[in-house]
């Protein structure tokens, strides 16, 4: 009976004992996997970090590029406006410089954005209804001129020589001779 008794204690021991090392290397291999878990979550929020910033960097390498774009465009639309002031500055000083010396103006668009051509017509206008007024006033003096001449000719003929009275006539031809100029240059304008 002692035997028996030794050995099923022995046997029991032994088992036992496999029975730990059974749990210890549960315990291990439960440890490794929770280990691995645990690396596995923390190289995949590295990995999501690093895309995180990888896209951030993208956007603003890529809104960097959009404001340099939009700072060309910028530049480039301002050296244009500049250009088209200089060259409408300079359309209008030439405009001003042919208006001093003509009468019609050039073709091109003045301040206010209307065609110079409107413009000289409108101002070939008004200077051919000046023309009429001052075609009319001096019509008036030299009809009231005559007049006088003619009330005061019938007076002085008798004491005007032939020289004298030839004179006087020369001396009127001219003035109906620019009135006729006048009258063509304001014809031709109106037309």
């Amino acid at each position: 009976t002692l035997r028996t008794e030794e050995r099923q204690r022995l046997a029991r021991e032994r088992r036992e004992e496999r029975e730990k090392q059974h749990a210890a290397k549960e315990t291990q291999i439960l440890e490794k996997e929770r280990k691995a878990k645990l690396q596995y979550e923390k190289q995949l929020e590295e990995r999501q970090r690093k895309l995180k910033e990888q896209k951030q960097k993208e956007e603003q390498r890529r809104a960097a590029v959009e404001e340099k774009r939009k700072q060309k465009i910028e530049e480039e639309k301002e050296r244009y406006e500049a250009v088209m002031h200089r060259t409408l500055e300079r359309n209008q000083r030439l405009e001003t410089r042919q208006k001093r010396w003509s009468w019609g103006g050039s073709v091109t668009p003045d301040s206010e954005g209307k065609p110079a051509l409107l413009y000289a017509a409108s101002k070939r206008s008004t200077s051919t209804a000046n023309l009429k007024q001052t075609e009319a006033a001096m019509n008036k003096r030299l009809s009231s001129s005559a007049a006088l001449l003619n009330a005061s000719d019938r007076t002085r003929r008798s004491q005007l020589s032939p020289l004298d009275s030839s004179v006087i006539s020369r001396l009127l031809a001219p003035t109906q001779a620019s009135l006729a100029r006048s009258k063509s240059a304001a014809a031709l304008s109106a037309d």
